[in-house]
């Protein structure tokens, strides 16, 4: 199995207890979570033409994700 990038306990590798903590304790924070290691598995599928796409869509994605790890880190702080 291939490394993923951009995995939660690789962008946080300090907060992992608390990763693990909020998923178990918050719905949001799971389903957050969950949707985000989705779409992060998306676009690495995309980068690595297993699923091609074309770089706008393969940017728009990004910038979603980044906004996915901006309300992440809201819990984290």
């Amino acid at each position: 199995m291939s490394h993923t990038p951009h995995e939660l306990a690789a962008e946080f590798p300090n907060k992992a207890d608390k990763i693990s903590a909020l998923r178990q304790e918050n719905a949001h924070f799971k389903k957050l979570s969950d949707d985000y290691h989705e779409l992060n598995r998306q676009i690495h599928r995309g980068e690595t033409d297993v699923e091609p796409m074309d770089d706008f869509h393969l940017e728009d994605l990004k910038k979603q994700r980044l906004k996915m790890l901006d309300e992440i880190l809201t819990f984290l702080d």
